[in-house]
Order: structure tokens, then sequence, then C-alpha cells
């Protein structure tokens, strides 16, 4: 009964190491997550579906050119560019700048096309106010004239006080200064030059009652003495400063101006040698 028990035994023990063996072999292997899964299995696919590009041949080529008409497509030549289309380039956008730019006709109570007083050279007439590039600053300028002297002057805007600009005398001052030429010739006992220098600086201080104060005491009438050269010199000055202010005050010519203030003059004179007169001969009466 034991060896017939051994025997059994020894028949069970193959299949248990079968049955062993068999699932070991028979189960499957752990499975990977699902994105490697997948990535690995789209990889190939991707490198599939990837085209490729085909080689340039002279078959292709000559392909290409057929499609297109038999011409080749080529770059277009620039035409080479001249010193003058430089220069015209230039000299449009400097227009078109200008031109966006913010017109300028009136600054500090002064416009263009306005007739003022400038002290050193009378009256004078604004044309434009431009901005200039001076030591890389933008300086604001009144472009003025006198056209009597052909001159022009750019004067800052910002220095309107200091050089003694100024608009025209208003009725009230004109009136005064015509006044003032009537009156008697204030002639100071001193040497010439020093009465000339005061003379000078009147008629280069701009105001116009002082200009014809040196007209008024500078007039010599037909029965005076002639003036001396000099003299002549600085009445004339005095007497153009004087009209052309009073020209431009009146919308007058310059001559009818002069003309004006001379025969104020002359009427003066007259009227106080009548009156001399008069009283020479109560005084021999």
């Amino acid at each position: 009964m034991k060896k017939a028990a051994v025997a059994a035994n020894a028949g069970k023990k193959p299949a248990l190491k079968a049955a062993a063996v068999a699932p070991s072999q028979a189960a499957p292997a752990p499975a990977p997550a699902k994105g490697v899964v997948a990535a690995k299995a789209a990889a190939p696919a991707a490198v599939a579906a990837r085209p490729v590009q085909a080689a340039v041949t002279p078959a292709r080529a000559a392909a290409a050119l057929a499609k297109t008409g038999g011409q080749k497509l080529t770059a277009p030549v620039q035409p080479p560019v001249s010193p003058k289309d430089i220069a015209q380039k230039a000299a449009a956008a400097q227009q078109i700048l200008a031109a966006q730019k913010k017109s300028v006709s009136q600054r500090h109570g002064f416009k263009t096309n306005e007739f003022i007083v400038y002290p050193a050279h009378g009256v004078g007439r604004i044309v434009g106010i431009e901005e200039q590039e001076i030591a890389g600053m933008s300086l604001e300028l009144f472009v003025i004239t006198f056209d009597k002297e052909k001159l022009t002057l750019r004067v800052p805007t910002g220095k309107l006080e200091s050089v003694g600009m100024r608009k025209l005398a208003d009725d009230a001052i004109v009136k005064k200064a015509m006044e003032t030429l009537k009156g008697r010739a204030r002639v100071k006992r001193t040497m010439w030059s020093r009465r000339a220098q005061e003379y000078v600086a009147k008629i280069n201080s701009g105001d116009l009652i002082s200009i014809a104060e040196v007209v008024r005491d500078l007039y010599r009438s037909e029965a005076q003495p002639e003036q001396s050269y000099s003299e002549r010199q600085l009445y004339e000055d005095a007497l153009d400063r004087m009209a052309r202010e009073i020209a431009a005050v009146e919308k007058l010519d310059e001559r009818g101006a002069v003309q004006r203030i001379t025969d104020v003059l002359s009427k003066s004179a007259r009227g106080r040698r009548l009156a001399e007169g008069a009283d020479a001969e109560v005084k021999a009466a």
C-alpha cells in the first residue's frame, strides 16, 4: 500500500509542476500607462504621415518654367538713384513737414503784415514768424523788413522789450507830436558834438514825441541861417522817421506825410516872426 501511495504521489507531482509553470507563462505582462502606449503607437503613424519633399531635378525645373509661360522669375532691377533725385525727395519731405507744422501768424500781440517801430531803424513790417535752430535750440523769430533800407531783421520773439520794438503810435500821440512841432526851438548853449549825441539818442529811442523835438529844434526856415552838413543830416533823419510813422498810422504816402510836417513847421515859424515883428513895433512906439 505504501508503494501504491508513493506511486500515486509520484504521478501527481508532475501535474502540480505543470500547473505551476502554466500560470506563470500564461500571465500577461503588466500594462504600461495609457499615454506611453498611445505615444508609442502614434509615433510610427506620424512618421508615416510626414510628407517627403521631392528633390528639385532638371525635369521639375523645366515643368515649373513651362507653367509660368516660359518666363524666368527674376527680381526687378532698381534704376540707379541720382543726386538730383535725392535732392528732390529731400525737398518734398521738407515741404510736407512745413505743411504739417501749425502756421504761426501772431505772437505777443504782433501779427504778420503789421507795421511796427524798431528804434534803430524806424518803421518796418512783419513779414513772418518762423522757427530756426540755433546752437541746438529752437528759436522763434519775427522777420521784419525795412523797404527803404532794403534790410531784413530777425528778432527773437522773447526779446521785444529789450530791443524796444513797439506798435505804431495811436492818434493821441500823433496829435501831441504835431503840437510839439509848433513850439519854439530849444537849443542848448553847449558844444555841437554834445548836442548831436543827444539828438541821435532821441532819434534812436523810437519815441515819436522825442523825434518831433529834434525836427523842431533843427528846422530852419528861409529867413534863418543855413544849417551845417551834420545838422542837415540829423534833421533829415529825424524828419524821415517821423514822416514814415505818421504815413503808416494815417494811411498816407511818405511824401504826403513830409509835406504835412513841413507845413506845420513853416506856419509856426511864420506866426512867430509876425508876433516878434508886432512886439518890436510896440516897443518902438
